[in-house]
């Protein structure tokens, strides 16, 4: 289960795991998941660089507001709002909370 925390009011957020909906290289829902938050990421960079800071690993990326501004912060709410969307059509693959 591919699993996204929250902290700090939406100033950090960490993705982590693998959705297992099915194997590698054919999993629509870790497909998904990686194309919102590096096309979010390379938005914000290509807008506002230096605003963001992010730790891309196997299985885990973390993305952390280091300015706030306008745009990174839609950006970044767009990005929840979306896989807020991706849970509710699959509740068995994504989790998502909230730890502020």
């Amino acid at each position: 289960m591919i699993k996204v925390i929250i902290k700090d009011s939406g100033r950090s957020l960490l993705i982590k795991g693998h959705a297992k909906y099915d194997v590698a290289g054919k999993d629509i829902v870790c497909a998904a998941v990686s194309t919102m938050a590096i096309t979010t990421i390379n938005a914000i960079l290509s807008l506002e660089e230096d605003t963001i800071a992010y730790k891309e690993d196997s299985g885990l990326l973390e993305i952390r507001i280091v300015k706030d501004t306008e745009v990174n912060t839609k950006l970044i709410s767009n990005l929840v709002e979306m896989l807020e969307e991706l849970r509710l059509k699959y509740p068995k693959n994504i989790e998502i909370r909230n730890e502020d």
